[in-house]
């Protein structure tokens, strides 16, 4: 993993292989690329000479464009040998213009804009040594958005074959000395929540046959333990006897039985409790309702969910964060066996609720339920679960962000924290008019409306809410966002993404304070 540190000396007098700058569009027709130079710690580098040469070379500033040029092109001649610049488009501008747009509300402030900057320049210097980042970074939160941006922006999936190229291999932010004793703590947050996203990516790139239920608990398991967390796994037996019906119905159909996992961070003296629930699907075929061929080959990541809570409890545990946090992990393969639930079976969840099965393939919220069912036995302030849950949501977002629905409270407060993370979450509604589709002549609820495709994501948030009581709750569906199966952009890479990660620690952050 790149390293990453802070120093206030000189640019042009560091040891490093390439130097950062970011860029972005002004003019009357805004398309003149202008260094972005305000708040950016660069004595003794002339940054002239570059501003000019940009257009003669085609560099416009376009968000994610980056251009490397020999640093001979500034005349103070520092000791890197080339310049990388990366553009931020018009996205900068619009940041400072106003918060009060959906730029911003999707993430984009001016944090935001410099944490994407960042990882887009960390990833195009893949199999690079060294770098200096000269991006604004005087302002704590300014600077955590530079470091975080890099750790992020530095990935790539190791068991890739063939291999790929090494990410940056030492990262060096250039701050004020103002900068430096807030600094410190912005690095270990950036290295941690660079792990931890890691850790998320790695698992949903994971193929299936590499990662079954058990598997996926056991890896659960040696993290928690490696970080100091109390750690507990439920296999099928215990399941069983538990009656968490919803998670063995989803994981009748497969070989590799289902696991729940329960890990618990909980430092002296925390004031607040957080439940955190994961969906952990770690191959779903749709079951007897059979997804078509070619929805399938990215249902590896239906499992993202759990992979995104374990690297959200992990980070509170190493960033010591003091609030309390439970962590379930609900892990099942859904699959067409001979075992395999049919539409119309009747399953018993964990709260003794009865649920009609009309779609196999709506089988994330059957083993979410049940762990939010039993989350909510223990009594925490807050439960907040995170899900691949709803192809709607995609319909509904898009690719990129995601849709978030719960206590109003909660929430917004999920949206806020998103916005603090440089995340791209959309608050969403409950209507009570949906609710009647769940409605079963046989059973308390069925899990999926039949007749009507209408309200899908919201349709599948009102049937998890009626496994809450009246503990606050939030929905994270992040469907879209966790997996990213075109070309890289910004800090993202192709595969699974992380979406979330940041959210979570940052709504645990502020939990805790």
């Amino acid at each position: 993993m790149t390293t990453i540190e802070m120093t206030s000396q000189e640019p042009g007098l560091l040891d490093v292989e390439v130097l950062v700058l970011a860029a972005f569009r002004t003019g009357p027709d805004g398309s003149t690329p202008t260094v972005l130079t305000e708040g950016v710690h660069c004595p003794g580098l002339d940054l002239e000479a570059l501003a000019a040469l940009l257009p003669t070379v085609g560099f416009d500033a376009a968000l994610d464009e980056v251009v490397r040029l020999p640093a001979a092109v500034l005349p103070s001649g520092p000791r890197a040998g080339t310049v990388l610049v990366v553009g931020t488009g018009d996205q900068m501008a619009r940041a400072r213009a106003t918060a009060d747009n959906d730029v911003a509300a999707l993430g984009a402030t001016i944090p935001g804009v410099l944490r994407r900057a960042a990882g887009r320049a960390a990833r195009a210097l893949a199999g690079t040594g060294s770098a200096a980042f000269l991006l604004p970074a005087g302002d704590p939160q300014d600077l955590e958005a530079v470091a975080q941006g890099v750790m992020l922006g530095a990935y790539s999936w190791s068991a890739r074959r063939p291999a790929p190229t090494a990410p940056l291999g030492r990262a060096v932010i250039v701050a004020g000395c103002e900068a430096q004793e807030a600094g410190r703590t912005a690095l270990e947050g950036a290295r941690v929540l660079g792990e931890a996203t890691a850790l998320v990516r790695d698992l949903v790139n994971e193929p299936p046959n590499r990662l079954p239920p058990a598997t996926f608990a056991e890896q659960a398991l040696a993290q928690a333990r490696r970080a100091g967390l109390d750690a507990e796994v439920l296999d099928e037996r215990a399941l069983s006897a538990q009656g968490f019906g919803g998670i063995l119905g989803v994981g009748q159909g497969s070989a590799h039985p289902p696991r729940l996992v329960r890990l618990e961070w909980a430092p002296p003296g925390a004031a607040r409790h957080v439940a955190m629930i994961g969906k952990g699907i770690t191959f779903d075929s749709g079951g007897l309702s059979l997804k078509p061929p070619a929805s399938m080959p990215e249902m590896k990541s239906d499992m993202a969910g759990a992979a995104t809570v374990l690297g959200a409890v992990l980070a509170a545990a190493r960033l010591n964060l003091p609030v309390r946090v439970t962590a379930w992990l609900a892990m099942a393969e859904n699959m067409p066996g001979g075992g395999a639930q049919r539409p119309s079976d009747i399953v018993t969840m964990y709260d003794g609720t009865t649920v009609e099965i009309t779609n196999t393939d709506a089988e994330g919220r059957l083993v979410m339920a049940d762990a939010l069912a039993r989350a909510v036995q223990e009594g925490p302030d807050a439960v907040v679960d995170v899900a691949t849950l709803t192809g709607a949501q995609i319909v509904a977002l898009g690719e990129r962000v995601a849709g978030v629905m719960g206590t109003p409270a909660l929430r917004d407060a999920v949206v806020q924290a998103a916005v603090a993370a440089g995340e791209s979450f959309w608050a969403m509604p409950l209507p009570e008019d949906l609710r009647q589709g769940l409605d079963s002549p046989y059973a308390h609820r069925r899990n999926a409306a039949t007749g009507k495709s209408i309200g899908g994501m919201l349709s599948a948030g009102l049937f998890l809410r009626e496994f809450v009581g009246s503990t606050p709750w939030a929905h994270l569906d992040i469907a879209g966002p966790s997996y990213n199966d075109g070309s890289p952009w910004g800090l993202t890479p192709t595969g699974g993404t992380g979406a979330g990660v940041a959210t979570l620690v940052e709504l645990l952050r502020r939990q805790g304070a």
